[in-house]
C-alpha cells in the first residue's frame, strides 16, 4: 500500500535542522507495523498541488499551526480533496490540524476552544474500541500533545473513539466514511514536543507550563501503539 501524506504544515524554523519534517515522522511511526508501506509527501503547504485521487490509495493529513477557519490558498481545497476522497472510500487519517480538518470537512464544528493550549503528556479514555483497535485491553492511552482548537462536534455517522475532559473529541471513527482521527501526536517523539514548545516559551506559552508539559513527557506515551493502530486500519482498508 502506499500512503500519502498530506503535508500542511512544518517544523518551526529552529528546529528543522535537528528535527525531520513531519511525513518522514509518519513514515517511522506507521512502517514498523506494515511491512511493504510505501509512503509519499505531498506539501501543499509549500504549493505542491493536491495528488490525483485516481491514483491514490491512501491518506494521512498532517499537523499544522494554521486553524481550519484560517485562510489559506490550500485550505478550501483541502477540505474539497478530503470531501472527494471520502465519496470515494478512500482511507483517510488526520492528525491534530488534521484531525480537525477532516472531521470538519465531513460536518464537524471546529474551533478555538475556550479551554485554551493543550501541551504536554495527555491521557484518554477508551470510549469504544473499533476493529483496528486490535484487541486492545486497557482503559486509556496517552498522547503528546500541542494544540489550542479542538473538534467540537461529531461529523454525521462518526462516533468517539476516545476522550478526555479537556479533549471530548479526542479521536474519531467516522463509520461507513472510512476515517479516522487523533488530535494527539504519535509522531513526535517527547524530545521534539519539549523542543517545540521551548521554541514558543514566553510567547504562547509561559515558562512555567513549558517545564511542566516537558516533565509530564518523562513519563511513556503510546506512540508505538497509536502506530499499530493506524497501520491496522490502512490493511483493513488495503484494496491491493
Amino acid at each position: 500500500m502506499k500512503l500519502t501524506i498530506i503535508e500542511t504544515g512544518l517544523p518551526p524554523e529552529p528546529l528543522r535542522q535537528h528535527w525531520p519534517r513531519y511525513p518522514a515522522m509518519f513514515h517511522e511511526l506507521i512502517a514498523p507495523h506494515m511491512p511493504g508501506l510505501e509512503t509519499e509527501a505531498v506539501s501543499v503547504v509549500t504549493g505542491e498541488a493536491f495528488p490525483d485521487l485516481d491514483e491514490t490509495e491512501a491518506i494521512l493529513v498532517t499537523g499544522s499551526a494554521a486553524g481550519v477557519y484560517e485562510i489559506h490558498p490550500w485550505m478550501q481545497p483541502l477540505f474539497n480533496f478530503i470531501q472527494r476522497a471520502a465519496a470515494k472510500t478512500i482511507p483517510q487519517i488526520g492528525i491534530c490540524f488534521g484531525h480537525q480538518a477532516v472531521a470538519k470537512a465531513l460536518g464537524a464544528k471546529v474551533g478555538k476552544s475556550d479551554k485554551g493550549w493543550g501541551i504536554g503528556r495527555h491521557t484518554y479514555q477508551i470510549c469504544e474500541r473499533p476493529a483496528w483497535m486490535g484487541g486492545y485491553d486497557r482503559e486509556t492511552f496517552s498522547l503528546g500533545v500541542s494544540h489550542q482548537d479542538q473538534v467540537e462536534s461529531l461529523p454525521p455517522g462518526a462516533s468517539v473513539v476516545a476522550a478526555s475532559d479537556f479533549t471530548p473529541f479526542a479521536v474519531l471513527d467516522y463509520g461507513d466514511v472510512p476515517a479516522i482521527s487523533f488530535q494527539g501526536h504519535p509522531e513526535f517523539a517527547s524530545g521534539f514536543s519539549c523542543a517545540l514548545y521551548n521554541v514558543r516559551r514566553g510567547t504562547a506559552f509561559s515558562a512555567q507550563a513549558v517545564d511542566e508539559a516537558c516533565t509530564s513527557l518523562d513519563r511513556p506515551i503510546d506512540n508505538a501503539l497509536v502506530g499499530a493502530w493506524i497501520a491496522n486500519f490502512l490493511k483493513q482498508h488495503n484494496r491491493a
